[in-house]
């Protein structure tokens, strides 16, 4: 499941709407709306206030190893 779907099913696992979500964490609703449409340029400090708001948060793990070093 990517992160768009997941956070609408846990506001919805919540009962909230978008409204009530956008309003108990403090960002707007066009946010809320564009993040569980997956946009792509969304603020990471703001999809972190909704995570945090729901439970849940971010890591990230490596795919495989790269030498990045070197690209």
């Amino acid at each position: 499941m990517n992160l768009a779907n997941e956070i609408k099913q846990l506001r919805k696992e919540a009962g909230l709407t978008q409204i009530e979500l956008a309003k108990r964490v403090g960002v707007g609703l066009r946010f809320i709306r564009e993040l569980e449409q997956g946009k792509t340029t969304v603020r990471l400090d703001k999809v972190n206030q909704v995570l945090e708001f729901l439970g849940c948060h971010l890591e990230v793990e490596h795919n495989e190893r790269q030498n990045i070093k070197n690209s």
